[in-house]
């Protein structure tokens, strides 16, 4: 895609897959807007927040040492060996590292995948904590067209944290796998002309079957944050991407509108759509550290954030054999460490993430093409590197 415009050989497109390959899709990541129809989360008009910056050249040669590995690593290799796209680190308010590669710059957007979902999550905790949210009641209860699908008997509670026993399997690796009739259904591109199957993503909802029993155990699938959109919007009369504008996107300072993918009917998808800023997203999670408060100003109730932090049940998380997040626990769409700093993060393919140390009082968020979707393949050499960082931050307070 370099010139204008790209020579034939150079052209990656939207209609054919091809801009969802690797290599193309270091590229793609930084200009979804350009392969796929979205909609706008508006930062207003008033002036950006600054962020101030304290950077500390050190960050890039902490040592570390993967999982599975005796050879120690830099934190600088660990960008590349991730195909970082974009870092960011703030430390008590500071950036104190910033870097961009690949396609990113300072002033381009890049998708976040599933961190959206940990968007989608934090909306409906916030209108839990203002009370205009029951998380006890059925999901049914709430959009009725939901009532007679897997959803229907499903707490809100449930889906916020991705305890349903739904018929679902999100195995890309298997063609006959339920995620391909959900991207279908989603997909906003024009369909064949023999396709018979759901138009967008909440008609896809509703023919949703049951499997197991709600409550039962942790299973990661996307349409749990779809579903939970689909109640966020009957909720508050607006779609995700109008609320997240009205209640943060507006009123903590950001450099860049952020906008979702949606689907042929204009509904922002809520598992994954989201692309925005680097540097609005450290904002973000600089929000989410500081309990919400955002200079002086209580942006989002605190026991939303309270209740993010506690995590949920690691028993149940445990039954979905994460094996490398042993202990681990999964709390309105966040994912939460339990560790001793007390870490949680916002987490998708490719390796995108907003990770928040309370204890080393630091938000790390990075956007990355890492040729392999699953973390699994990012996280050896990722975790024990934020790690790193933290011990480092926690070390340097203390001196």
């Amino acid at each position: 895609m370099q010139g204008f415009p790209p020579a034939p050989d150079k052209r990656v497109k939207a209609g054919d897959g091809s801009f969802f390959t690797f290599p193309a899709l270091r590229y793609s990541v930084s200009h979804m807007r350009q392969f796929m129809p979205t909609v706008e989360v508006s930062r207003g008009i008033g002036s950006p927040e600054p962020l101030p910056q304290n950077l500390d050249a050190a960050i890039a040669e902490l040592q570390f040492t993967p999982w599975n590995s005796q050879q120690p690593m830099s934190f600088a290799d660990s960008l590349h060996k991730n195909y970082t796209d974009g870092i960011l680190i703030m430390h008590k308010g500071e950036v104190v590292y910033e870097n961009y590669f690949g396609a990113l710059a300072k002033d381009k957007k890049h998708a976040a995948m599933s961190v959206t979902k940990s968007f989608t999550g934090t909306l409906a905790a916030i209108l839990v904590a203002e009370g205009r949210l029951d998380p006890s009641k059925k999901v049914g209860e709430y959009v009725p067209e939901l009532k007679d699908s897997a959803f229907g008997d499903a707490t809100v509670r449930q889906v916020m944290d991705m305890t349903t026993g739904l018929k679902y399997s999100e195995s890309y690796a298997d063609p006959n796998a339920e995620v391909w009739e959900y991207s279908a259904a989603g997909n906003p591109l024009p369909k064949a002309a023999d396709y018979t199957g759901p138009v967008g993503y909440f008609e896809y909802l509703m023919q949703v079957k049951k499997q197991g029993e709600h409550g039962d155990a942790f299973g990661y699938k996307t349409i749990n944050s779809d579903a939970l959109g689909w109640v966020i919007s009957r909720v508050t009369g607006k779609s995700v991407a109008d609320l997240l504008s009205d209640k943060i996107w507006r009123r903590i300072g950001m450099e860049q509108d952020a906008y979702y993918q949606v689907d042929e009917l204009g509904v922002p998808f809520a598992g994954g759509g989201l692309s925005a800023g680097l540097r609005d997203m450290a904002r973000l999670g600089e929000l989410i550290r500081n309990q919400g408060q955002w200079l002086g100003e209580q942006i989002i109730p605190a026991a939303a954030v309270k209740d993010i932090q506690q995590g949920g049940d690691p028993a149940n998380f445990a039954k979905a054999g994460y094996d490398k997040l042993t202990g681990w626990s999964y709390r309105n769409m966040w994912w939460v460490t339990h560790n001793d700093n007390g870490a949680f993060a916002a987490r998708g393919v490719h390796g995108q993430t907003i990770y928040i140390d309370p204890t080393a009082e630091m938000v790390l968020v990075r956007f990355a093409s890492h040729p392999v979707a699953a973390n699994g393949a990012n996280d050896p050499s990722s975790l024990p590197a934020y790690q790193a960082v933290a011990d480092y931050l926690i070390k340097t307070t203390h001196d």
